[in-house]
């Protein structure tokens, strides 16, 4: 005679909840990942786009700030009140 029973392994079957609960981790998780991917691609977009806007012609170069901090250096030469 032949024994039909399955090996045993140790682990006793997995319920329910726990499938359910792997399914919405695994959904989450996903998500999450999507989320990531879609983030960084918008961020290698910008900045190959920063590349691309120096060589651009009529667009000036350097940031915002840059622009703020020349026009102020320039007015305390010149010695005019500053707001």
């Amino acid at each position: 005679m032949t024994d039909q029973r399955a090996p045993r392994t140790g682990f006793p079957p997995e319920h329910e909840l726990h499938r359910r609960r792997f399914g919405r981790n695994l959904g989450l998780g996903l998500v999450l990942a999507a989320f990531v991917a879609l983030v960084f691609g918008l961020t290698i977009v910008k900045i190959t786009n920063l590349d691309h806007a120096q060589d651009a012609p009529g667009v000036s170069g350097g940031s915002a700030t840059t622009g703020t901090a020349t026009a102020r250096t320039a007015t305390a030469r010149t010695g005019a009140a500053t707001g």
